[in-house]
Formats: C-alpha cells, sequence, structure tokens
C-alpha cells in the first residue's frame, strides 16, 4: 500500500491525496474503507492501493491511518 496526505476534499464526494513526490491521486467516497467520508479532514495520513479509474489514476482501498 501507498500513503500520502489528504490534500482537498470537495463537498461532492470525492477528494485529492498527496502522494509525497509531486503528484495527487483522486478518491472517490466509495473507496473509503473504515471510515466515513464526512469525517475525513484535509491534512490526515492515509493509506491506499493506487488503481486505474475511467479518467486516470485512482486511489482505492484508502484508509486513515
Amino acid at each position: 500500500m501507498a500513503e500520502g496526505r489528504i490534500k482537498k476534499l470537495t463537498d461532492k464526494g470525492f477528494g485529492f491525496i498527496d502522494t509525497g513526490d509531486g503528484s495527487d491521486m483522486f478518491f472517490h467516497m466509495s473507496n473509503v474503507e473504515g471510515a466515513r467520508f464526512e469525517d475525513l479532514r484535509e491534512g490526515q495520513r492515509v493509506s491506499y492501493n493506487p488503481g486505474r479509474g475511467p479518467k486516470g489514476p485512482r486511489a482505492e482501498n484508502v484508509r486513515v491511518t
């Protein structure tokens, strides 16, 4: 699993993770495990599996660490 920090959250149910290498990874609330999307905060450390969505890279199995 990769790790990063939540960079941005939207009120539409998705957000972006700062991967630490200068790129961001998109994630959708349906890919969050062990927490509610509403409980996530910008700056929180998370782990995730890099995946691929219809529009490009996407984080899957996102978990707060």
